[in-house]
């Protein structure tokens, strides 16, 4: 997976980070006023894009965390086979499978044209438009 660096401090809601390995969205952040002996601290709260998961981060504000780089592309969709669409994706024309989300269950059609995203190696299908 492809990342980037950035401060904890300045991470926002909406924004991705990657917790224990995984890709996920920012939900809440806060942080915390210095103490006595101690640096600002990030309290981080997100759900993994790919599994849903909720998870924390708590570091100092200063500490560099690993951001996801992600890909934003178009694919048109081959054929369909349950939860598992074959995708050619627009620019490149090289083949892949994706596994089609609850929410787009029935709406993905061989012909239809898709936005997804690629983190790394994995691919999400975000969108998709009729035939």
């Amino acid at each position: 997976m492809l990342v980037m660096a950035t401060e904890a401090g300045k991470l926002k809601p909406g924004s991705y980070v990657v917790i224990d390995g995984e890709p996920c969205r920012v939900t809440n952040m806060t942080k915390s006023k210095p103490g006595k002996h101690g640096a600002t601290k990030a309290r981080v709260e997100a759900v993994g894009i790919f599994d849903g998961k909720k998870r924390e981060m708590l570091k100092p504000a200063s500490t560099t965390v690993e951001v996801p780089i992600i890909e934003k592309k178009k694919a048109q969709v081959l054929s369909v086979d349950g939860n598992i669409a074959q995708l050619m994706d627009m620019a490149e024309y090289t083949n892949f499978e994706a596994i089609i989300p609850e929410e787009f269950q029935g709406k993905v059609e061989a012909g239809a044209e898709i936005l997804y995203w690629k983190i790394g190696e994995r691919v999400l299908i975000k969108e998709v438009s009729g035939a």
